[in-house]
C-alpha cells in the first residue's frame, strides 16, 4: 500500500503504524510526500498510548520512492 502526503508528518505515519501492527507481512507499506517534515510528537504521543512505536519513523519525499522503485 502506498500512501502518498503533503508533510507526512502525522496521519500517514500513524497511518503506516497501524497498517504494519493490524497487516503483519501480509502486505508492504510506504509511505512519501511532497513536503517532508518531522514527524510531530503528538502523532508519536497517540501511537505509543496504544503500543504501536513510530519514534522511529522518518519522512521520505516521493522521489525517494521513485528511485527505489527505478532499481527494482
Amino acid at each position: 500500500m502506498l500512501i502518498l502526503c503533503t508533510g507526512i508528518s502525522a496521519r500517514s505515519q500513524m497511518a503506516e503504524g497501524l497498517l504494519r501492527q493490524d497487516g503483519g507481512d501480509a502486505f508492504e507499506v510506504a509511505r512519501a510526500g511532497t513536503i517532508p517534515s518531522v514527524v510531530r510528537p503528538e502523532a508519536i504521543g497517540a501511537m505509543r498510548e496504544i503500543g504501536i512505536d513510530i519514534s522511529d519513523y522518518r519522512s521520505k519525499h516521493v522521489n525517494e520512492l521513485r528511485a527505489k522503485a527505478s532499481t527494482m
